[in-house]
């Protein structure tokens, strides 16, 4: 909405310096009370608002990343702002759809009557976004929270700061800023903020934040909704089409440097194959990589997150087939392909979340899945088959938020399927109409006509009438 509200707002904020959490919510919460946000015109405006931020605030993202996460602007264009604008385009869609009251039936007991449920919002939530797709991670459950009608405070990482701060300009300009701020800082305006006892903490990141995250909000009674990370498995079985397995786990592996929640941590491999396989694999990350080099001295975050991917090639017990250089200092990682690492190496136990990928070779898809259920349940996994039986084997055999066949991370582009984590990779789950129910309240309903009102169903009861309404009942 780039109206005079917003751009009121926008001077305020500049010429006083940023809201304390306090103040910003109190300001949400107010806004919220006015009923201003409940209408599906202004749900539907903000949505085109935001459609309209990532089209024009394009080249303020993509400069953006390349300075705090080396990305190239097509890569930020696949990766955050087109999947957002996609989001918002379908929530825009089918909003009106998705706000209507639901019929429900009633039992005989409760005749003559209706029942049905509205979905209301839950009033002031607070975002807080990763840092690995800072615009996508936050902006996307911002199109849920528009969608239900709630106000949102912001809170992007401090780790991509210039992210952050093109974030808090472009919503300024864009949204209506009574119903929407930003609010940077670290952990300690994070806390701040959840100290408010806000109606909803949605937090995508690591599950250690997660628990932090979890913690104080319970001190509220605060919902929350997490998505969290995991080791995603991938599993190519014998008959799988080779090229096409290490083409695509190659393109996933190589975006935003391994840095993605759904990427693939490790690939089994059914060892018949494992030598065209591996050949393949690294034929495609040469193809792929921007410099034709199979991804040499890929940006890293931070130094500590590249001195953390540099722990876990110590004495991991495998073979390093392609790369192995981490430059802490620099932030910079080759792409790093592992073979037959140590199953209870941390490369197997931790989730990496960068761009090292090992190889395990595996006898068969039961030892895949026996080897997948011994550790945690994983954010998505995948098989690579033309069997739809050991598709079917593995989707049945696999607790995960998602499970994929013959591709990696793509589910996350449809905005008709629930994204989210289960056990420890997340609870909750959002995109779509599942985001809208997510920032909703569903209340529940009943009018009952005072035409019809039998005496006998009130006591005092008799032998007859206690018949009469264990019959009902």
């Amino acid at each position: 909405m780039t109206s005079t509200r917003a751009h009121e707002s926008a001077g305020r904020e500049s010429g006083r310096g940023q809201e304390t959490a306090v103040e910003a919510v109190t300001r949400l919460r107010a806004t919220h009370a006015t009923g201003r946000t409940r209408p599906a015109s202004w749900r539907l405006e903000q949505l085109a608002a935001l459609e309209r931020l990532l089209k024009e605030g394009e080249p303020a993202i993509a400069a953006a990343l390349e300075a705090d996460l080396g990305r190239p602007a097509n890569d930020t264009y696949l990766g955050d702002v087109a999947p957002t604008a996609a989001e918002a385009r379908h929530a825009r869609k089918h909003l009106q759809r998705w706000m209507r009251p639901q019929r429900a039936g009633l039992p005989l007991s409760q005749q003559p009557g209706k029942a049905w449920i509205e979905y209301q919002p839950l009033g002031v939530a607070v975002i807080i976004g990763p840092w690995n797709y800072p615009f996508y991670l936050t902006l996307g459950p911002l199109v849920a929270a528009i969608a239900a009608g709630d106000c949102a405070v912001l809170k992007p990482s401090e780790h991509t700061p210039n992210a952050a701060r093109v974030l808090g300009e472009l919503v300024r300009r864009h949204l209506d800023t009574d119903a929407f701020v930003v609010l940077e800082g670290g952990p300690e305006v994070t806390q701040e903020i959840l100290e408010q006892g806000l109606d909803l903490a949605f937090f995508t990141g690591g599950p250690e934040i997660g628990k932090a995250v979890m913690a104080t909000a319970a001190q509220h009674l605060t919902p929350v909704i997490l998505e969290l990370g995991g080791k995603c498995p991938i599993y190519v079985a014998e008959d799988a089409n080779i090229a096409v397995a290490a083409r695509r786990i190659a393109w996933t592996k190589l975006l935003n440097s391994g840095q993605t929640c759904v990427a693939p941590d490790y690939v089994m491999v059914e060892r018949s194959v494992l030598a065209p396989f591996q050949r393949a694999l690294l034929d495609e990350l040469r193809a792929l990589s921007p410099n034709g080099d199979g991804g040499r001295r890929l940006p890293i975050v931070n130094s500590r997150h590249a001195a953390r991917l540099r722990g876990l090639l110590e004495a991991h017990g495998g073979s390093v087939i392609a790369g192995g250089d981490i430059d802490v200092d620099a932030g910079r990682a080759d792409l790093t392909v592992v073979l037959d690492p140590d199953v209870a190496s941390p490369l197997m136990t931790e989730e990496i979340f960068g761009p090292i990928l090992p190889l395990v070779p595996v006898d068969g898809l039961g030892a895949a899945l026996e080897h997948i259920a011994t550790g945690s349940k994983p954010l998505a996994a995948s098989v690579f088959t033309e069997d739809d039986a050991v598709a079917r084997r593995f989707r049945d055999g696999v607790s995960a938020g998602a499970v994929l066949t013959n591709h990696v991370a793509v589910h996350v582009l449809a905005p008709g399927l629930p994204f989210g984590g289960v056990g420890t990779s997340g609870m909750g789950a959002y995109h779509g109409r599942y985001g809208f129910e997510a920032f909703s309240h569903r209340s529940s309903h009943v009018s009952r006509p005072t035409g019809f009102d039998p005496r006998i169903v009130y006591p005092p009861y008799n032998r007859l009438t206690r018949r009469v309404i264990r019959a009902l009942f």
